[in-house]
């Protein structure tokens, strides 16, 4: 444990201890193993925790009384991870690094891990290193919700939502000093890619505390998911529309330079009734933006030609004709239609 922990004896919890909750019959404090494994046999307790728990029994065949695996992926499986999100992990960079300015001092990690769980890079302070390394919390850990049952990261990826793991919350009892706010990070194409983590070992850090951590990680992991999906449409015009609370990301539209919707982030793709993952037909903008009682893009576009070429023949629709390649009656159609016929004294036939 760093020397800092060290100064503080009651700041930190080592692993394999935490609250217990009330008493049992005896006034004894019930283990928390048996508490996972009678909340996970109920099937009266649907609450999301008791989900998590029962997954992590029952699909993983994981024993919350048993020494969690420490699994760690080989380095050269690690590197291809990282390269795989390589991207991602450069455009991350500002908002993981003031995410760590602001909670490093608090004796918090930062960390970033692929949709499978793996770590892939993270923050620390060099006072609270080896603590975090004596829990697995290092690049390369395996956090998902098959190695390490509930915990911030891996149910975070397990259910794709922004979660709290409030220390006792864990499925294994050696994990219960622990706490993690974790946050999903969506994918241009919808899919969820990696989720961001901020942990503490902290036992002074509150359930109310915490609150205020994990509004701070789904803010950051937001502007990341907003930043990436930018970048992965390079010279399309993006189209942000403000969301119905503060708290739900933002709608993100990619237009290319034909009015051809080309992209849309997650939240997009669920308000338009857009395809929900993988690439994208592109459509017309105006058709997801406009209202029926509008003009479409390609009409607004056709109106503009049609009042050019007659700006040109100083209102001779004859001459506009010849000059738009049509008949004089097919211009007249396609002024009626556009509405540019309510003004006839301003046009002569010629």
């Amino acid at each position: 444990m760093s020397d800092r922990s060290a100064c503080r004896p009651d700041a930190r919890v080592p692993p394999g201890h935490g609250r217990t909750g009330s008493l049992d019959a005896r006034g004894q404090p019930p283990r928390h193993e048996d508490r996972v494994a009678q909340a996970a046999a109920s099937p009266g307790d649907l609450s999301r925790l008791a989900a998590s728990w029962r997954r992590s029994m029952i699909r993983h065949g994981l024993d919350p009384a048993a020494p969690p695996p420490r699994r760690q992926v080989p380095a050269g499986d690690l590197r291809l991870r990282q390269e795989r999100l390589g991207r991602l992990i450069a455009i991350a960079g500002p908002q993981f690094d003031q995410l760590f300015q602001l909670l490093g001092a608090a004796g918090c990690n930062v960390m970033l891990t692929d949709a499978e769980g793996i770590v892939l890079d993270h923050r620390v302070s060099a006072a609270d290193d080896a603590t975090f390394r004596g829990w697995g919390l290092w690049p390369g850990a395996d956090w998902s919700e098959a190695a390490q049952g509930t915990n911030g990261i891996g149910t975070c990826l397990a259910e794709g939502r922004q979660v709290t793991i409030h220390r006792d919350e864990h499925f294994y009892a050696a994990n219960i000093g622990l706490s993690c706010m974790d946050a999903p990070i969506w994918g241009p194409d919808g899919r969820l890619m990696a989720a961001l983590d901020v942990s503490s070992a902290r036992a002074d850090h509150t359930q109310a505390w915490n609150a205020l951590i994990a509004a701070q990680v789904a803010h950051s992991a937001r502007l990341i998911e907003a930043a990436f999906f930018r970048a992965s449409f390079p010279g399309a015009r993006i189209i942000a529309a403000q969301p119905e609370t503060p708290e739900a990301p933002a709608l993100l539209l990619a237009v290319d330079g034909n009015d051809l919707t080309i992209g849309a982030n997650r939240a997009a793709r669920r308000a338009f009734g857009l395809k929900r993952e993988g690439r994208l037909r592109p459509r017309p903008a105006s058709d997801l933006l406009g209202r029926p009682d509008e003009a479409t893009g390609l009409e607004r576009a056709e109106r503009a030609a049609v009042m050019r070429a007659l700006a040109r023949a100083q209102g001779n629709v004859s001459a506009a004709a010849r000059a738009l390649g049509i008949g004089r009656a097919t211009l007249y159609r396609r002024m009626a239609r556009l509405g540019i016929a309510e003004n006839p004294g301003r046009l002569s036939r010629g």
